[in-house]
């Protein structure tokens, strides 16, 4: 156990492991080499080309997949080395988390989701596990990452119990409702914190949001005043960002607080107590769960349903539907490899493959490959 870590923090020696044995590295713990391996991984370069909520072509500054998962890595980094938990775990799931993800956003991940409703679904949660389980082909000795039980454990973070049942392992906990470690609690929330903050500054930077609007909600309206009784001349470039730096700091400070208080309440001896515990540990105060789910719902109402990212997104839905019903009806439209795994399948087995396909498709890889197949 390393004495730098708390007892119920994942411990590599306490590891339930990989599905395939490996020798240990020389200089890395087996963590860090999941974290190496997920950030050399062809998925994880994609995420630069991947909708966060603006696509990719609709200018260069806002954020994308790739610049998303790095703040929620580094807001993941900082509670868990407050919690003494284990940061390079912690680090890899924030990393990892949006390695399924459909282009288009979550525009993207519904239609497509619609498209395989007869066959399975769809769900970027889990196509992230399948592809650091499957999809990366890289080693010559196993598919996919062969990643540590517990890296791939945080990667998934709900599950129905009919998925739960095929996924072995990892869907265990969801069958005898259990909570994972603490590292994949920390990082399923340290994704709704980054995102609720760097929507609000890309929304704001498109002019779909006002300072007047964003005043009314309570976490950000009570860091302006304060920023602005500060630097009363401020220009609004910088404004917005004091203001958003702020409210992470303010979350983040919250959070860790909160979950210490709990962690002290329950008392936690090993990992295995923290996913015995009933109830997530990692979490904010009631007060500030219910700010930040405020803003949450007027994101929800004033940017996600904006008229004009509406437009958008009925227009990058229809690219995913045409798409998918091309490769379904001439398997030989999709690259050799994904044609040839589609020609020895039959129904939903074929709609994988094609929901595969689609779902590591980049913004810009998606409108090309819709221009070819409407000629």
């Amino acid at each position: 156990m390393s004495a730098s870590l708390a007892p119920y923090a994942a411990q590599e020696s306490q590891s339930r492991g990989r599905r395939y044995k490996e020798e240990p590295s020389v200089y890395r713990g087996e963590y860090q080499r999941d974290r190496d391996r997920i950030i050399h991984s062809t998925a994880f370069r994609r995420l630069m080309y991947k909708t966060q909520v603006f696509v990719n072509h609709e200018g260069d500054l806002y954020r994308t997949r790739l610049t998303h998962s790095l703040e929620v890595a580094q807001i993941g980094r900082t509670i868990a080395v407050a919690l003494q938990l284990n940061e390079a775990l912690a680090e890899a799931i924030c990393l990892a988390h949006d390695l399924g993800h459909t282009p288009f956003g979550h525009a993207g991940q519904d239609t497509l989701n619609a498209c395989m409703h007869d066959y399975g679904g769809f769900e970027h949660n889990l196509q992230s596990l399948r592809v650091v389980d499957v999809l990366e082909v890289k080693y010559a000795d196993f598919p996919g990452l062969n990643l540590m039980f517990e890296t791939r454990e945080g990667i998934l973070k709900h599950c129905s119990a009919r998925n739960a049942r095929m996924l072995g392992d990892v869907g265990e906990r969801f069958l005898q409702r259990k909570q994972p470690g603490l590292e994949a609690q920390l990082a399923n929330i340290a994704d709704a914190i980054a995102y609720n903050n760097h929507d609000v500054d890309d929304g704001y930077r498109a002019g779909l949001l006002s300072l007047e609007q964003l005043r009314q909600q309570p976490l950000f309206g009570d860091r302006l005043d304060t920023v602005q009784k500060r630097y009363p001349d401020l220009d609004d470039r910088r404004l917005i960002y004091e203001v958003i730096r702020r409210m992470i700091g303010s979350v983040v400070t919250d959070l860790i607080e909160e979950t210490r208080r709990r962690i002290k309440s329950v008392a936690p001896q090993s990992i295995d107590s923290v996913r015995d515990a009933g109830v997530p540990l990692v979490a904010m105060s009631d007060a500030m769960h219910e700010q930040h789910s405020a803003l949450k719902k007027f994101l929800h109402r004033h940017l996600y349903s904006h008229e004009k990212k509406l437009a958008m997104t009925r227009e990058v839905q229809a690219i995913v539907k045409d798409l998918f019903t091309a490769y379904m009806d001439d398997a030989s439209l999709m690259p050799e490899e994904f044609t040839e795994a589609a020609r020895n399948a039959e129904g939903s087995d074929r709609a994988r493959v094609v929901a595969d396909f689609i779902a590591g498709m980049t913004d810009r890889y998606a409108i090309a490959a819709h221009e070819t197949i409407s000629g």
